[in-house]
């Protein structure tokens, strides 16, 4: 009698030593991330003083990141897609950890801008690659539990960029804060060089050229319209999200829509449409997420009135539940299903909005069990986003999807502190604001993926993506 298969294993501590080296690097990797990404929303008010920018201009810097997303998620993706998932990590990181420092030596509005544009690319194409590794390094019953414990790795960066403010800012500055974002890169880098390439990866496309989306967007007919495309593409966007488009804007915003196209025609082939949907879901999802996520401090300190302390404990606390719930969600999720699990969480989380955003000043304690609540639930969920949106895709074209359309949504992260300060500029309140847009975008959010409509308007146009590899039939 034939020897059974072993039984595919359940638990992280089944896992083998590889499965976990790979997981702890990739979650360092995506902790560094956020702690880089999330520097210049702390220093916000510092910056906008010395610059002697508005509220809502000094906003724009928090979107220059997310203004070259797309093109990190692009590259970097069809870079993984093609010479595997470690090489994109490591140029993803030393990319986001260089553009970081440079923001230190940012002399105007204009060099911040372009040096958290750099960033900006680095963290696309972190969250793409190091998803896809984690993913197809981990056995298939268990994807739900690698995206969201590798997720939570992002909100305790946050903490720990938190804590740094509180010990380098008072003392040395502003500047500072963004120099000490390049110093964990070396050991992020040799953890990395240790690593082994993504076993999914390696067996379905390994050394074949002609089957990943390289070929497509790099290739001797294509290179040169695309690299042409994909400057002016960004050139729109600077336009657009630095608000120097004037009356141009509506038209800027129709091309920049027309070469988001393009690409996916280009990337996805016959499942374009399907990615369309998921970008407009993702970008839904980053304008309830990211007014909060930019603008919590802010509003904190401004009309609040909390000291820095008292404002580091808060993103400290929420920081943690954001994390929380990352892992929670995948552990659940990968019992239940990743959409049931995602719209459960969504509607719990509005259950939170209201009272953090009318506790008045004093309630110090009670604020920070509020903020652990809500962002374990509205946050701490999109751990499951990667899983979400990678099982639409196959492996040969999986990083550059996940990056290309996440971060492509991710727009939405760039549109949602010009919206938040808008209007709260209208109503006369930013606490009232960000309530107002994480409420209404959270039931969104929870319609898209509950009727799971990316997947329903591709079977509508014939690009069915369930016999897709890795479609889960739960999900």
């Amino acid at each position: 009698m034939a020897a059974s298969a072993e039984p595919a294993p359940r638990s992280f501590r089944q896992l083998s030593g590889q499965q976990r080296k790979a997981f702890f690097a990739a979650w360092l990797g995506y902790l560094l991330d956020g702690f880089d990404f999330v520097l210049i929303t702390l220093v916000l008010t510092q910056i906008a003083a010395e610059f002697g920018l508005t509220r809502t201009h000094a906003a724009t810097l928090v979107s220059a990141a997310f203004v070259t997303r797309w093109l990190g998620g692009l590259v970097l993706g069809a870079i993984a897609d093609r010479f595997g998932r470690k090489p994109a990590m490591i140029l993803a990181i030393a990319c986001f950890a260089v553009g970081s420092a440079l923001c230190g030596f940012a002399w105007d509005y204009w060099s911040m801008f372009v040096f958290r544009a750099v960033v900006g690319i680095g963290m696309a194409g972190e969250y793409g690659s190091s998803a896809t590794y984690v993913m197809e390094s981990w056995p298939k019953n268990m994807r739900n539990r690698a995206t969201g414990f590798l997720l939570s790795a992002y909100p305790i960066g946050t903490v720990v960029a938190a804590l740094a403010y509180l010990a380098i800012v008072p003392n040395a500055g502003w500047r500072w804060l963004f120099y000490a974002g390049i110093l964990p890169i070396a050991l992020t880098l040799y953890l990395r060089r240790t690593l082994p390439e993504a076993e999914e990866w390696q067996a379905e496309v390994g050394s074949r050229k002609d089957v990943s989306t390289s070929s497509t967007l790099f290739g001797p007919r294509r290179r040169i319209p695309n690299a042409l495309l994909a400057a002016a593409l960004s050139a729109v966007l600077v336009l657009i999200f630095s608000q120097s488009g004037g009356g141009f804007t509506p038209l800027l915003i129709v091309l920049a829509l027309a070469g988001f196209v393009v690409f996916a025609v280009q990337v996805a082939e016959r499942l374009w449409p399907v990615m369309l949907a998921i970008m407009v879901t993702v970008f839904c999802a980053f304008l309830y997420s990211w007014p909060i996520q930019s603008l919590l401090p802010t509003y904190l300190k401004t009309e609040v009135g909390y000291q820095d302390v008292q404002v580091t404990t808060a993103l400290t606390w929420a920081g943690l539940g954001y994390a929380a719930g990352s892992c929670l969600a995948g552990v659940v999720a990968d019992r239940w299903g990743t959409r049931r699990t995602y719209v459960i969480g969504l509607f719990v989380s509005l259950g939170f909005v209201y009272p953090v955003f009318a506790l008045p000043e004093g309630n110090v304690v009670l604020l920070w069990v509020l903020l652990f609540g809500m962002l374990a639930t509205s946050q701490g969920i999109s751990g499951l986003l990667p899983k979400y949106i990678g099982e639409h895709f196959p492996t040969r074209l999986r990083a550059a999807g996940l990056g290309f359309s996440y971060n492509v949504g991710a727009l939405g992260g760039a549109v949602a502190p010009l919206a938040g300060s808008a209007i709260a500029d209208r109503i006369g309140s930013l606490g009232a604001s960000l309530a107002l847009l994480a409420i209404t975008l959270t039931v969104v959010v929870a319609l898209i993926i509950g009727f799971d409509l990316p997947a329903r308007i591709g079977r509508a146009l014939g690009a069915d993506p369930e016999p897709l590899e890795n479609r889960s039939t739960h999900a």
